[in-house]
């Protein structure tokens, strides 16, 4: 069952010092989202300065995170959200904003790319999106699975693609990990990115909208109606 309470136990080596000139609730936004965004895509996708990534959702906690890590390792971003929230994400760092609703992600990939596709893809739709997403790497591509927002179960591919074209396929969640690879999940965001929240060039939390706990429903609605752009925050007070 999950709670909300205004105190809660944490294991130590799970937190994170605050970084100056954020406040608490620009805090809030960091740790679950911008750890996960840098295992997924820099631990086991190995991005690295001058290859090229596709991130979904990009307007979502995971995603918004995503992008920025990549912008600061000086990357070509494509990336997909709702037309109404384009503009916002575009802001964050992205080259090729692509609308998932009115354009196919694979075919502005393979047109961007002169057909060479991508070194990394990053997604949280799962089986609906799973085809394009291998269609859309280059040789040698890896195409990390976050999540199956979009539904999960059986996918095919065939396994001539997986061996001519040394495409990899990694999955990742945080919740079924055991203790010990959390705690170097957050070690390794803590060393990599931490200090890049505060002086120049910061990287900044995405912070969509802040609610008191006793507006919960409020937020929950916010969050169901997909509106969002960045993390929503309930507040104690």
């Amino acid at each position: 069952m999950l709670v909300y309470a205004e105190i809660a136990c944490i294991d130590w080596r799970m937190a994170m010092p605050i970084p100056e000139q954020l406040d608490y609730v620009q805090a809030t936004a960091i740790p679950e989202v911008f750890v996960t965004a840098h295992e997924a895509m820099m631990h086991l996708g190995r991005l690295k300065r001058g290859d090229s990534v596709l991130i979904h959702a990009a307007a979502g906690g995971v995603g918004s995170a995503a992008v920025q890590l990549a912008h600061a390792t000086e990357v070509t971003i494509f990336a997909t959200a709702e037309a109404s929230k384009l503009e916002r994400v575009v802001r964050l760092g992205i080259d090729h904003a692509i609308d998932y609703h009115t354009q196919d992600f694979a075919d502005v990939v393979a047109q961007k790319t002169g057909g060479r596709g991508l070194d990394v893809v990053v997604d949280f739709a799962g089986a609906p999106y799973f085809a394009r997403n291998i269609a859309s790497l280059a040789n040698g591509g890896r195409l990390v699975q976050v999540g199956i927002l979009g539904g999960g179960g059986q996918v095919s591919v065939h396994l001539e693609t997986i061996l001519y074209r040394h495409i990899q396929i990694i999955g990742t969640v945080m919740k079924s990990r055991a203790q010990a690879e959390k705690h170097a999940m957050v070690r390794r965001f803590r060393e990599h990115w931490l200090k890049r929240f505060s002086g120049g060039r910061r990287i900044e939390p995405v912070v969509d909208s802040t609610f008191p706990l006793a507006l919960a429903a409020d937020a929950h609605r916010r969050m169901e109606s997909s509106a969002n752009v960045g993390k929503i925050i309930l507040t104690m007070w």
